[in-house]
């Protein structure tokens, strides 16, 4: 056999590495991963935190290069509402199912203290449809439609001084559900001097009040020296727009002021682009990977542990007898 010819080198692990000796096929596996994929689709779920006028609805258009005509919201709801909507839509071959949910009315009560209270909510909620669905004798994860939140684009009013108290209050809470990415929204209001500052003050008091944000990874040596470049950027200080503007004998959408145009895709104007690169273009399934190996699994534990699931012990000794209830 071709084995018998192999070189053999053990492993710690019991596992030995072993050369083949001709042609056997498994590599193409990753085309095979590829074609099933994009026959599958994919989903990316994105939550929108900011107060009412932050610009929430301009950049996800601004985004994905479309309207999805987000009803306009009221000041005057008495409590935070979320609004889930989701969207097909397709780039070529690849099919991306795009849920987007909006925080109506977060920031505009009178008594905004426990307004981050609802949006918690709704993640364990959604961390919890697809626990239930794992847990089926009969389960059809394949065609399940995971509504797990993969990442909270949280808008920071251009304030220019420092973080709200119900800014550090909701990202504190949601940090261990969610991947955060903080941006500051209506970032052509406030002046590029101030501007730095303002993403120093923003980032000196996230670390101060121990909040987690989401940082672009740099395992992976293809993308290590832009994610480690741009992690040094955020806050992404962003304008969104979908109105364009002629400039010279091109149309670029922008945002015309008396005083001159913004544009949304001019990296010397804004960080739109930079967001879009890291959100979409490099990290989006590290986003979609991250939020299911660390905040779905750190709920899950928790749930299994309160239905009287236990690990193994040494020796092959259950920790705890297995009480398996749920309602």
């Amino acid at each position: 056999m071709a084995a018998s010819h192999a070189a053999r080198q053990p492993q710690n692990d019991g596992c030995r590495t072993l050369s083949l000796s001709g042609h056997v096929g498994f590599g193409s596996l990753p085309d095979q991963l590829v074609k099933k994929s994009i026959k599958q689709g994919f989903c990316f779920n994105i939550l929108c935190i900011g107060e009412t006028g932050s610009g929430k609805s301009a950049l996800i258009n601004s985004l994905f290069n479309t309207n999805f005509d987000d009803p306009v919201s009221t000041h005057f709801l008495p409590s935070v509402q979320l609004r889930a909507q989701t969207y097909e839509l397709r780039e070529g071959d690849v099919l991306l199912k795009l849920t987007v949910v909006n925080t109506v009315g977060f920031g505009d009560q009178i008594n905004r203290v426990d307004s981050y209270q609802p949006i918690a909510d709704y993640i364990d909620a959604q961390f919890e449809a697809y626990l239930q669905e794992e847990l089926k004798i009969k389960r059809s994860l394949f065609s399940y439609h995971d509504t797990r939140i993969h990442v909270c684009l949280y808008f920071i009013s251009p304030t220019g001084h420092s973080l709200k108290t119900l800014d550090l209050l909701t990202m504190k809470s949601l940090d261990s559900k969610v991947n955060i990415i903080p941006l500051i929204g209506k970032a052509d209001s406030v002046s590029k001097t101030e501007l730095q500052k303002f993403k120093n003050k923003i980032m000196s008091e996230l670390v101060s009040n121990g909040v987690q944000i989401y940082q672009f990874p740099t395992d992976d040596e293809t993308v290590s020296e832009i994610n480690t470049t741009m992690n040094g950027h955020l806050p992404f200080a962003v304008v969104g727009s979908m109105k364009e503007v002629k400039i010279g004998n091109k149309m670029v959408r922008a945002r015309q002021y008396p005083w001159g145009i913004v544009q949304v895709e001019n990296k010397n104007h804004c960080d739109f682009v930079k967001l879009r690169e890291m959100l979409i273009c490099t990290n989006m399934e590290d986003l979609r990977e991250h939020t299911h190996a660390r905040h779905y699994e750190l709920y899950r534990r928790r749930r299994l542990e309160e239905m009287g699931f236990r690990d193994i012990g040494p020796e092959n000794r259950l920790v705890r007898l297995l009480v398996f209830h749920i309602e």
